[in-house]
């Protein structure tokens, strides 16, 4: 009966478990973040390059260069 109480004991505080969920809750927080930025980012970067065609589409149109 011992050993089972003791075997209870090590098993509870091990840490070693805990640091391994620890770095896989850092990882998928750090993917969260990256998809959000590329989410928001490539929004962005769309529009600008929306306006910067529509510009360009202009000054052609405008120097009569059909």
């Amino acid at each position: 009966m011992k050993k089972k109480m003791k075997n209870l004991k090590c098993f509870l505080f091990d840490e070693d478990g805990a640091t391994a969920i620890e770095y896989g809750l850092i990882a998928a927080l750090v993917a969260v973040g990256v998809i959000l930025a590329i989410t928001f980012l490539g929004k962005e970067n769309t529009n600008l390059h929306n306006t910067t065609a529509e510009k360009v589409k202009q000054i052609v149109q405008d120097a009569n260069f059909n």
